[in-house]
C-alpha cells in the first residue's frame, strides 16, 4: 500500500488575495503552487540572477521586506508581491572615451550625489552588500572601492525601490565596475595568453565537438566533468 504523506498548508496572501500553500514552500514555489503560471520574475530558480525581487511583510510587522522570490521561504500569513523589474535610468557610455574623473558619476549619475546615508538599500539588499559604502565611495571618486564593494550585485533592483533619494544605485555600480576593469584592474598574464590561444584556433577542435553532441550526450559531459578552480 503506497504511504500517504501529509502536506501542512500554510495561509499566505499573493497581490492581497489568500491562498494556501505546503509549509516550507518557496515564494516561487509557492505561487506555482496556487496556480499562478510565471513566464516573467523567474529565472535560475534557487541561483543568483535577480529575476525574482519580491517584497512581503510578516504578520504583526511593520517593515516592509525584501528578498529573491526562489530563495525565500514563505510564513503563515505573509503578504506577497513580486517586483520583476525596477524601472530605473541607465545611461548610455563609450568607455572608449570617458575620462575617469574624481567626479565621474556627475555625467552619467548625478543622482548618486542625493544620497542621504540612512542605509535603507544595505538593509534589503538580498546579497548583504554593504550599498550604501560602495554608493558613498562613488561619490568619493573611488572606483576601486565602488566595484569590489558592488562585485556581487544581482541588479535585482530591491535598493532603487526602497530608495527615498531614488538613486540607482545598481546602474552607477555597473558603470564603476566597467571603469575599475578597463582602466584600473591589473591585467592578469595569463588571461593574455588564454586570449591568444582562443584567437588561434586552439579549441576549435573542441568547440566543433561539443555542437555535435546531443542534448543527453551534453547533460552527461556537463555531470561527469571534473572540476579544477586552479589558474595557472
Amino acid at each position: 500500500m503506497m504511504e500517504v504523506i501529509e502536506v501542512k498548508l500554510v495561509p499566505i496572501f499573493i497581490l492581497s488575495r489568500r491562498f494556501e500553500v505546503p509549509e516550507g514552500s518557496t515564494i516561487i514555489t509557492a505561487m506555482e503552487y496556487a496556480g499562478f503560471k510565471l513566464k516573467k520574475g523567474v529565472g535560475c530558480r534557487e541561483g543568483f540572477c535577480g529575476a525574482c525581487a519580491s517584497l512581503y511583510r510578516l504578520e504583526g510587522e511593520y517593515k516592509l521586506h525584501g528578498g529573491l522570490g526562489c530563495q525565500t521561504v514563505v510564513q503563515p500569513n505573509m503578504q506577497i508581491v513580486q517586483i520583476p523589474y525596477t524601472p530605473s535610468p541607465k545611461a548610455i557610455y563609450d568607455l572608449e572615451k570617458i575620462n575617469v574623473g574624481e567626479e565621474i558619476f556627475i555625467d552619467f549619475y548625478p543622482e548618486i550625489y542625493r544620497c542621504l546615508s540612512c542605509n535603507t538599500c544595505t538593509k534589503i539588499c538580498p546579497q548583504d552588500i554593504q550599498v550604501m559604502d560602495y554608493v558613498q565611495a562613488g561619490i568619493r571618486g573611488d572606483l576601486e572601492l565602488m566595484a569590489n564593494t558592488s562585485f556581487d550585485c544581482i541588479m535585482c533592483g530591491l535598493c532603487t525601490a526602497r530608495c527615498p533619494a531614488e538613486i540607482t544605485q545598481y546602474n552607477a555600480a555597473l558603470l564603476a565596475r566597467r571603469l575599475f576593469g578597463k582602466y584600473i584592474q591589473k591585467k592578469g598574464k595569463f588571461l593574455e595568453d588564454r586570449f591568444k590561444q582562443v584567437m588561434d584556433g586552439k579549441f576549435e577542435e573542441g568547440y566543433t565537438e561539443l555542437m555535435s553532441l546531443s542534448k543527453e550526450d551534453l547533460k552527461k559531459r556537463y555531470f561527469d566533468r571534473e572540476l579544477n578552480f586552479s589558474i595557472t
